[in-house]
């Protein structure tokens, strides 16, 4: 238990200190139209960058993120999809789609109902994939200090 709590606060101190990831959040706002918000969590829920404009708002969708990718985890498992690699969500209003962002993060946008779900997914799988690498650099880093 320890070493979950030393873990988290890791993940907390390392992405304060990191504006990499703050960057592509703002970067794929900039370049997908119709989005209203990103943030990057961990997959516990904790998040590690936001650019929602309501930092509240982002930690309850952080959380909730978390929650729902416990379900999609063992829905991708007891169905044989194999590792889990997104989930999109649609209402009334718009869509919150979660993108596997390596091992230990996670990647929520907030689009509107008119946005572009291939723009979005093109976009969205590139961001993942680079906050994932900065992620995990970050970790490596702070292991072996």
């Amino acid at each position: 238990m320890r070493r979950v709590m030393k873990q988290r606060a890791g993940r907390r101190q390392m992405m304060a200190s990191s504006p990499e990831v703050l960057d592509e959040l703002k970067g794929l706002l900039a370049r997908v139209p119709h989005l209203t918000g990103a943030l990057a969590a961990s997959v516990d829920g904790l998040v590690l960058a936001e650019s929602t404009g309501d930092e509240a708002e982002a930690e309850g969708t952080a959380a909730l993120t978390a929650a729902a990718l416990g379900v999609a985890l063992r829905l991708t498992d007891a169905t044989g999809r194999g590792d889990f690699r997104e989930l999109v969500i649609r209402g009334e209003q718009g869509y919150v789609a979660t993108y596997a962002a390596g091992a230990g993060a996670v990647l929520t946008v907030l689009a509107g109902p008119r946005a572009n779900v291939g723009r979005l997914h093109l976009e969205a799988r590139r961001s993942s994939a680079r906050i994932g690498d900065v992620v995990a650099d970050a970790l490596e880093r702070r292991e072996t200090t």
